[in-house]
């Protein structure tokens, strides 16, 4: 697999804790309404993305394959919409360092699930106990990021 891949993974990280943060103040901007600044957000994050595509050249398709989708094939976008009314409600009341683990240690949970089983057409790969020890290293951190003041006390 081609490096950009993966620092590209790394940069769309590294931006995840910042939009959180921007999308917080946003929120105070807005009169503390966190569905109108996730609302905000995701309509500036939509012009971003028409402007890409216009500027891409790639052609929109045609309407019956819009209809041809099935309706759960949409869900993306309402997930997407949580994720970032989440981030914007989350990150001032726990902390953005907390958050963000707690999202990771949720996506590697769900992930080796979705590898495991190769749910929505994605590639079957095995579980092994490498991979176990890394999703342990995850929540081990969740915990320590979340808990570790207190440990020892």
């Amino acid at each position: 697999m081609p490096i950009l891949y993966f620092l590209f993974a790394l940069a769309i990280g590294l931006v995840m804790p910042l939009q959180a943060a921007i999308n917080s103040q946003l929120q105070n901007q807005l009169g503390g309404s966190t569905l109108l600044a996730a609302l905000v957000s995701f309509v500036v994050g939509s012009v971003a993305l028409a402007a890409a595509l216009l500027l891409s050249g790639q052609r929109w398709p045609e309407r019956a394959q819009w209809l041809q989708a099935d309706g759960w094939m949409y869900a993306g976008g309402a997930m997407g919409a949580l994720i970032v009314f989440g981030t914007t409600l989350l990150a001032p009341r726990i902390g953005v360092a907390a958050m963000m683990l707690l999202l990771i240690a949720g996506q590697v949970l769900v992930s080796l699930l979705f590898d495991r089983y190769g749910w929505l057409g994605m590639p079957v790969r095995e579980i092994g106990v490498a991979r176990l020890l890394g999703a342990a290293l995850v929540v081990g951190g969740v915990v320590l990021v979340n808990f570790g003041d207190k440990l020892g006390r």
